[in-house]
């Protein structure tokens, strides 16, 4: 594949990741309008947010070894096909029902087009040039992150509800089309065949942890429905494991974990992804509830965190090259503890001057783990089995943020509710403010207390710390663990070439 062309279907793959990438938090800036327009109850919101979720992590593992299988360039633009297709649904639903189906739908795709996106690249870029490509495949994504709630608000503010979902509708074309004209077909005619009853294992048991850890913050941890799914979860995913080790086409490439380069790498990227997801999570309801700060505004103000990582990206396609993924993985780490633990001393008076400086920093750090940590396992992986090796990763980081998320929102709810001044509150009043900072503030607002406001955003402040220092203290034992036992540099003559890159056992087709 010539040069430039390889660049510009590296750029449809950044394009395709982009919509992805806003997508998972556009929708989060127009809850209120849709359950204003659509008369949407909470759980209903609940379900269009989490009908995606549910879909999206329980297809990975078995799209990716599809795409090996099938070919992942034309698996892909149907993966595109359909998050396009069920976005212009979504668009026009008349109801609540038909939004959910819709977002169903858009998780269905977008388990298609994220491994195997990922996995076009180990195919038309050499050894030399990849590290750029997974930077450029990476930061892409990350700029849809805050892109969301910028494009999310000024969609609301000037057109209907629908918009949010149509507006993917054109760029999905447009990376569509790029794929299709500049992108080589890449299959492995000796993948395995989809087990199916092992897909349906898999699938049940990501179904059930997923839906436990959604349910967990909501419920508590001690809910039976929350304690019951995870239950189903390790049932079905211990005999999913068990079943792998007796088939006799296995869908879980389990030698991989056998490789330290492979395992080391792979807990670096989930641990970045988590805390990144950890990030978004909590400081843009810093951002507005404490800082007082409109949607758009917030997604403005995220834009030094997305700096720092393109710094970041900017670093590592220079040091990865010279000084091999080890070094510049635990730097990365090291750097993102520093950040959230500079971020863990914010105070509630601190304006949006002194959350700068740390937002950049946790870029910055995110940018120097995630990058090469996500270079280092598609190095490590064989290129027969890029597709079911990029369809585990992808579920092992998504799931990982999903988990991740659960469990720092319950640490910052614990902290908040204890803090929280309710007391002489109405009772339907006292209940809002405890189950948010938004809904204290909007209670505060509507009573005039000026008291219950300073409580609240003293509280979340208190918990928003807490999270950040516990991010930190897992990045710096993270860090340490990589020290010891991540293995150094590979040789340069152990590195697979461009050529072994198409081997007997990759069909690489125009």
């Amino acid at each position: 594949m010539g040069h430039g062309r390889r660049w510009f279907g590296l750029a449809a793959l950044a394009l395709s990741m982009l919509v992805l990438g806003f997508d998972m938090t556009i929708l989060n800036v127009a809850l209120t309008t849709l359950s204003e327009e659509l008369r949407a109850s909470t759980s209903e919101l609940q379900w269009i947010v989490d009908s995606y979720l549910l879909v999206f992590g329980a297809l990975l593992l078995p799209a990716g070894l599809l795409g090996d299988r099938f070919g992942r360039k034309w698996l892909l633009i149907a993966g595109l096909g359909i998050f396009g297709a069920a976005s212009l649904a979504g668009a026009f639903a008349d109801g609540t029902g038909g939004v959910i189906a819709a977002r169903a739908f858009m998780g269905l795709g977008a388990a298609v087009v994220t491994p195997l996106s990922m996995s076009m690249i180990p195919a038309i870029f050499p050894p030399e040039e990849r590290t750029r490509a997974v930077a450029i495949w990476s930061a892409s994504t990350a700029l849809g992150l805050p892109l969301g709630p910028l494009l999310g608000g000024w969609l609301l503010e000037n057109f209907w509800w629908g918009s949010i979902f149509l507006i993917n509708v054109p760029i999905v074309v447009a990376g569509a089309l790029a794929v299709a004209l500049l992108l080589p077909e890449t299959k492995d005619p000796s993948a395995p065949r989809v087990d199916g009853f092992g897909a349906l294992l898999s699938m049940g048991g990501i179904v059930a942890l997923v839906y436990g850890v959604i349910e967990a913050p909501v419920r508590g941890w001690g809910d039976a429905v929350v304690l019951g799914s995870f239950v189903l979860a390790a049932l079905l995913l211990t005999g999913f494991a068990l079943w792998e080790r007796r088939t006799a086409h296995p869908m879980l490439p389990t030698r991989l974990f056998r490789d330290a380069r492979f395992a080391w790498a792979m807990v670096a990227a989930v641990t970045a992804n988590l805390m990144l997801a950890g990030v978004l999570f909590v400081v843009p309801q810093y951002l507005e509830a404490v800082q007082d700060n409109d949607v758009f505004d917030t997604g403005l103000k995220l834009i030094p965190m997305l700096l720092g990582l393109l710094a970041g990206a900017i670093a590592t396609d220079r040091a990865a090259p010279r000084f091999g993924h080890k070094p510049v993985i635990v730097l990365g780490l090291l750097v993102l503890a520093a950040g959230f633990g500079w971020g863990a001393l914010t105070g509630t008076g601190d304006g949006y001057a002194g959350t700068v400086p740390w937002l950049v920093v946790v870029g910055l750090g995110s940018g120097l783990t995630m990058i090469p940590a996500m270079d280092a396992v598609l190095a490590a992986l064989p290129a027969d089995q890029a597709g079911r090796g990029s369809g585990l990763v992808q579920t092992l980081r998504q799931t990982g943020a999903t988990l991740g998320v659960a469990g720092l929102g319950s640490l910052l709810a614990a902290i908040y509710r204890d803090r929280v001044a309710t007391g002489g509150l109405p009772p339907d009043a006292a209940g809002a403010a405890r189950d948010s900072v938004g809904g204290a503030v909007a209670v505060a607002d509507r009573l005039g207390d000026g008291g219950l406001l300073a409580s609240a955003r003293d509280a979340y402040v208190h918990g928003m710390d807490a999270v950040l220092g516990a991010c930190g203290a897992a990045a710096l034992a993270v860090a340490v663990l990589l020290l010891l036992f991540q293995p150094g540099r590979v040789p340069e003559d152990a590195a697979p070439t461009a050529d072994e890159t198409e081997s007997d056992h990759e069909h690489v087709a125009p």
